[in-house]
Order: structure tokens, then sequence, then C-alpha cells
């Protein structure tokens, strides 16, 4: 997802976002672990987008805050 389109985004959606993006890692890992795993390079992309997700919530708290 491109960094505009999560800049428009509110709080709320991003904390979702960093939900589900926690919770697909987690799937990964487990497929990793396993040997089941089709695309290792989701891993990555996941990885990512989570420390995007996080740096917009802790800019946007820090304007809140402010």
């Amino acid at each position: 997802m491109a960094k505009s389109e999560l800049k428009n985004k509110t709080v709320d959606e991003l904390e979702t976002m960093l939900k589900s993006f926690m919770k697909e890692r987690m799937n990964l890992r487990f497929q990793k672990s396993m040997g089941q795993i089709e695309k290792p390079s989701r891993i990555k992309i996941v990885r990512k987008e989570i420390a995007r997700i996080k740096t917009l919530l802790n800019m946007k708290k820090e304007k809140v805050d402010a």
C-alpha cells in the first residue's frame, strides 16, 4: 500500500490494519517453520507495512499530544 494512501487513513483504520498485518505475519512465521510457505518474499513485505503503519501511528499520536 502506498504511503499516501496510509496518510489518509484515520488512527482507528490504521490500528485495524496493523492488527491484520500482525496476524498475517504470525501465520507466515508458522508456515515458514513448517516448510509450507509459498511466497517467502511476503514476509519482508508484511514487515515493512507494519513498520510504515507504526511510524504513521506514532506521528499522528504525537500531533494529538502536542
